[in-house]
């Protein structure tokens, strides 16, 4: 049995044991008072201190990305490699890439890609070198010396020599062949000296001969076997041609157009691996052609193509987008009033002088769709022989006026002038084009101030042709590629006036003793300085005799997409110049690190 004494003893530890139960209930009671609920109402601000350090924390994590990423645009930036296959549209239809045959910017861009000529027009639209090294001329002017470059190749790997050279412009002159280049090359004589040498002997000097030198070269030993009438339609001129070009063909295929006129062609070009340059940086090179402007303007919309040529304007949505690269590149021409010489009305002097002076031509610039160079001659501001002292005289029309009052031409009320019953009535001719369209309009509503009508009559580009051919105007508002020589006897020699002459381009139909002197002078001098002296009696008759209004030098219009890197034309003499130096051409864009 427990004893008592035990069990008091017992009794007492677990009273102890409930003292100190109640002592922690009471204690715990007091510290979660003391340190729980008293302190709920500073919950706000720990969340507020909570808060700031994360914040800080984020600020300084971006702050950190942000310098990771500024330092790396800093040692970093977009530049080009090689790659990439570009890819061209045009309207029209591939079907000759023959450099004696091809016309139209389709045609004619296939050819320069295959077919490079002896000599080029750079970038800077300098003559240089292309298959050949250098070239010169002896004393007299009439012998010219071609030196090619060693080790030319055709793309299929035979050698490209003299023969080849010789072979092509013998060919050119054969009037079987029907080249469009023949009446250039009429008369001159080709021969080999050696292999890499060729000797060009022409009649009479000529300063501006080098430039016709830029043709491309065909290849002897595919065409020679085929019979000249023939030529024009081998399949050598577009199933299977063999050139010596950057580019080589490597198919052709055709589908139908989104457009009920016509088919599309894609002509797909690669690097040839003979290219006496540096291979291309372009993995390709695809033309498509299309029926119209409209189906080439929605495929570039639609970003099927990543450029074009050809195009007369394009719409201010395109102008506007800043992915976009539009070039209007000055073309080595002159947009003219022609006035016709020997037409009833415009025969007079005064009557053409009247006309030009009624004219403000910044005015008509301003009409156009690009910023264009004034031109106010028969030559342009950068060729041997100009002068300012020779420019033409307008935006006078008070003269204009008085000029027009003296030849009995009065100004009834209904704002136009009259002799007796004739009307003061002429026509003007021009390509059915906007800045054509937009030109005429403002020369129009000029003479309309001067009491002079003009009735606009619209062309295609085609029907214009039949129009020059034939001279069936009294005005003609066109544009007349001059080249980058002073040699302008085509335009304006009277012998180019008359109505058997070839190519017969005198479009004024201008006839002066003084000027055809002077022309034939000018083109016969090879030391620079004599030239300008001899082309000055021509500077000075027509400026006083007014054979045409000079306005602007018209533009080329060059739209991409993408930026193309290492192009940069100053001015071109024909539109295939643009491909001058496609070689080095870029699109491939890509993340370089600054050195």
């Amino acid at each position: 049995m427990i004893d008592r004494a035990t069990k008091l003893r017992w009794r007492r530890k677990i009273k102890r044991g409930r003292l100190q139960v109640e002592d922690y209930n009471q204690s715990a009671e007091i510290n979660l008072e003391k340190n729980l609920f008293k302190r709920f109402h500073r919950l706000n601000d720990v969340r507020r201190f909570i808060f700031i350090w994360i914040s800080l924390i984020v600020l300084l994590l971006g702050i950190t990305l942000f310098q990771i990423f500024d330092i790396s645009q800093y040692y970093q930036k977009t530049g080009y490699s090689s790659g990439g296959i570009f890819y061209e549209g045009a309207v029209g239809l591939f079907t000759n890439a023959n450099p004696l045959f091809a016309t139209g910017d389709v045609n004619s861009t296939v050819s320069d890609l295959l077919f490079p000529g002896l000599l080029k027009f750079n970038q800077k639209n300098q003559l240089v070198g292309d298959l050949a090294k250098s070239w010169s001329v002896d004393a007299s002017g009439q012998n010219y010396t071609v030196n090619l470059r060693p080790n030319l190749h055709w793309q299929d790997g035979k050698p490209l020599t003299a023969d080849d050279v010789v072979f092509t412009y013998q060919t050119i002159e054969n009037p079987d062949v029907q080249s469009s280049l023949f009446n250039n090359w009429y008369g001159i004589k080709v021969t080999k000296i050696n292999d890499l040498t060729i000797k060009f002997m022409i009649s009479s000097p000529l300063s501006s001969f080098p430039d016709e030198l830029t043709n491309g070269i065909i290849p002897e030993h595919i065409f020679a076997s085929i019979p000249a009438t023939q030529l024009e339609s081998s399949s050598f001129n577009n199933i299977d041609p063999i050139g010596s070009g950057p580019f080589k063909l490597a198919s052709l295929t055709t589908t139908q157009g989104t457009s009920t006129a016509g088919l599309n062609e894609r002509i797909d070009l690669i690097p040839n691996n003979y290219y006496y340059q540096t291979k291309p940086k372009l993995s390709g090179f695809n033309l498509i052609t299309y029926a119209n402007e409209a189906d080439l303007l929605k495929a570039f919309t639609s970003q099927n193509i990543q450029a074009m040529i050809g195009m007369n304007s394009i719409p201010n949505s395109l102008i506007k987008n800043q992915s976009v690269y539009t070039y209007h590149i000055p073309i080595t021409a002159e947009t003219m009033v022609f006035y016709r010489n020997n037409s009833s009305i415009l025969s007079d002097v005064k009557m053409r002088k009247a006309m030009s002076e009624a004219i403000n031509t910044q005015q008509v610039m301003s009409q156009l769709s690009y910023p264009a160079l004034p031109v106010k001659g028969p030559l342009l501001p950068n060729m041997i022989g100009y002068s300012s002292k020779y420019d033409q005289v307008t935006n006078n029309i008070s003269d204009a006026n008085q000029i027009l009052d003296s030849l009995g031409w009065i100004k009834k009320s209904d704002g136009y002038r009259y002799k007796g019953s004739q009307e003061l009535q002429l026509s003007l001719y021009t390509q059915n084009t906007p800045d054509y369209l937009n030109a005429a309009h403002s020369l129009i509503s000029q003479w309309q101030k001067i009491g002079v009508k003009v009735q606009l009559v619209k062309l295609s580009s085609l029907d214009i042709k039949s129009v020059i051919a034939y001279k069936t105007y009294d005005m003609l508002l066109y544009s007349i590629v001059v080249g980058n020589d002073p040699d302008v006897f085509a335009y304006w020699d009277s012998s180019q006036a008359q109505p058997n002459a070839i190519p017969g381009l005198n479009l004024s139909m201008y006839k002066s003793s003084v000027a055809d002197d002077s022309l034939a002078a000018g083109r016969t001098r090879l030391d620079p300085a004599l030239r300008a002296i001899k082309y000055e009696p021509f500077l000075q008759s027509w400026q006083a005799d007014y054979p045409a209004l000079a306005l602007y030098q018209p533009n080329y219009l060059f739209v991409t997409r993408p930026r193309i890197n290492n192009f940069n034309p100053y001015m071109i003499n024909a539109v295939t110049d643009i491909y001058s130096n496609i070689n080095n051409w870029e699109i491939k864009q890509v993340k370089i690190t600054n050195q």
